[in-house]
């Protein structure tokens, strides 16, 4: 019962996507079936805080250690997927049936991808994190190719799968590499095995530089795969394509719950694989390598997003200088007297960015109806004048990714940003603030074209989808986005709550094997 338990958010998924698609197979109309795909989601997310608040059971946590990591870092993550995934199923029950898209497949997807999605936050071993990471993507790339007969969402798929294969081939073949070194799969073992070579005899100083560099190479290549999905520049180029092919609800999906599922892995693998004192050097480990990552990320994606004509790419270059802010607050972990607040900083971003980009993208939904969707700049003219209440759903999930107070996208990059200061890393706060700035032009654009913009005579109209499903997202998310900016201090303590057990001494390991 307590390993049931323990297991219970990825069970209720994956179930519930079985039972999802008999209930397909067998009713006499397709799809809707946003609002019980919502509730299982929910279902997860009640499940996961429950077990944060009377603590995961000790024999059940054991039972599944080293595979799967059920901490309160885990649990975090899985509250925000399970919230994020029934926000964007709702999206979807409303979305889809307006265009003619509600094919019962959606909702069995996207549980099993929900599913993978808390499996890779919470693994703990890097068999896991391949089941994870690949039960998550192939649910997403489907998911993405959904407007089968949309020769851009074909594309998108497409382009999607093959660098995400590429991508997760990377990853494997790092985590193989571990594996060499080390002669474990687990993160614990793998630590413990990269940290034997200070202590060998002399004369087994070249194997242990040579699994050093091994190490390294592994991490280089963890990084690269994991990057990706998080959509870091430059492993970005999929993210554009993929965020305007794909439906709405998938686009809402994937902005979300990929990226906190990423960085949830991340996170653990750099500070627990690589969290020694030389892996984690400011100046010659990974904290260095995404110090550069994170720049490149920030201003590629902001640069890029004030080209764009299109809503939906604007987005996506958004979403791409938004992992860049992440990065800040991941690559200040190791320092001392900064390392909870740090983390602490990079779950709270992820919860606030979560609630608000759905929101965001169910706003632009609502603004999509039938045969008058919003896709450009243009299309949006006047859209708040003409539709008040509508426009100012879309202004203010905008606002709150500009980072205006006191929605939850400012205290989001300012503790971020704080954290960042505070482990000396001083140039790079100015450079985040900075691109803060710029983003400001291109979200406050859209907001220009909604008041103070004419559409040019003939030129299409955005019109409002009235669906409940729509409304009902938008008004859970706002609440959200309200409620975390009123009191950022209560739910940043509950987020470092949460990392505290990932600074923990880190469970005993087998033995690495004695060098020859």
């Amino acid at each position: 019962m307590n390993l049931l338990l323990v297991l219970f958010p990825i069970l209720v998924l994956a179930g519930g996507g079985v039972v999802l698609m008999m209930v397909d197979a067998f009713q006499k109309e397709e799809g809707q079936l946003g609002m019980p795909t919502a509730l299982l989601h929910f279902v997860a997310a009640a499940g996961a805080l429950a077990l944060w608040q009377r603590g995961s059971p000790a024999d059940g946590a054991a039972a599944v250690a080293p595979w799967l990591t059920v901490d309160r870092t885990g649990l975090f993550f899985a509250a925000v997927i399970s919230v994020a995934g029934a926000l964007a199923s709702l999206l979807a029950g409303g979305y889809l049936a307006e265009h003619k898209l509600d094919r019962g497949e959606y909702y069995p997807l996207v549980a099993f991808a929900s599913s993978g999605a808390i499996m890779l936050a919470q693994s703990g071993d890097t068999l896991t994190l391949f089941l994870g990471l690949e039960t998550m993507s192939l649910g997403v790339y489907a998911l993405t190719g959904f407007r089968r007969s949309n020769p851009r969402s074909v594309e998108a798929a497409l382009k999607y799968f093959l660098l995400g294969s590429f991508a997760a081939a990377l990853m494997l073949f790092g985590a193989a590499l571990l594996y060499a070194a080390t002669g474990h799969t687990d993160y614990a073992g793998i630590a413990q095995g990269l940290r034997v070579g200070s202590d060998l005899a002399p004369e087994a100083a070249q194997i242990a530089a040579v699994h050093t560099r091994m190490g390294i190479f592994a991490m280089v290549l963890v990084i690269v795969g994991l990057g990706f999905k998080v959509g870091v520049a430059p492993f970005h180029m999929w993210t554009p394509d993929a965020y305007e092919g794909a439906p709405t609800s998938t686009t809402a999906y994937m902005s979300v719950v990929v990226k906190a599922a990423a960085v949830a892995a991340l996170m653990r693998i750099l500070l627990v694989v690589f969290g020694d004192a030389g892996s984690a050097s400011g100046t010659a480990g990974w904290p260095a390598l995404l110090a550069w990552l994170a720049v490149l990320t920030m201003v590629t994606g902001n640069l890029m997003a004030l080209t764009q004509t299109s809503v939906k790419r604007m987005l996506a270059y958004s979403s791409i200088a938004h992992a860049g802010y992440i990065l800040l607050g991941i690559l200040a972990a190791p320092r001392e007297g900064v390392g909870l607040t740090a983390q602490a900083s990079v779950l709270f971003y992820l919860a606030g960015y979560a609630v608000t980009n759905v929101g965001v993208f169910a706003a632009l939904a609502l603004a999509g109806r039938h045969g008058a969707e919003a896709v450009s700049f243009d299309d949006l003219a006047g859209y708040a004048r003409r539709h008040p209440a509508a426009g100012m759903a879309l202004t203010f999930f905008l606002l709150s990714l500009t980072g205006i107070p006191p929605t939850v996208g400012f205290f989001g990059k300012f503790y971020v940003i704080r954290a960042t200061l505070d482990a000396g890393y001083t140039t790079l706060a100015v450079v985040a603030v900075l691109n803060s700035a710029v983003s400001a032009y291109y979200y406050l654009g859209v907001i220009v074209k909604m008041y103070m913009r004419d559409p040019a005579p003939g030129a299409p109209q955005a019109s409002p989808n009235r669906s409940f499903y729509l409304v009902f997202t938008i008004l859970a998310a706002g609440v959200m986005v309200l409620a975390m900016g009123a009191s950022p201090q209560r739910w940043l303590a509950l987020a470092t709550e949460a990392v505290t057990p990932v600074t923990a001494a880190a469970p005993a390991a087998p033995a690495a094997p004695a060098a020859p």
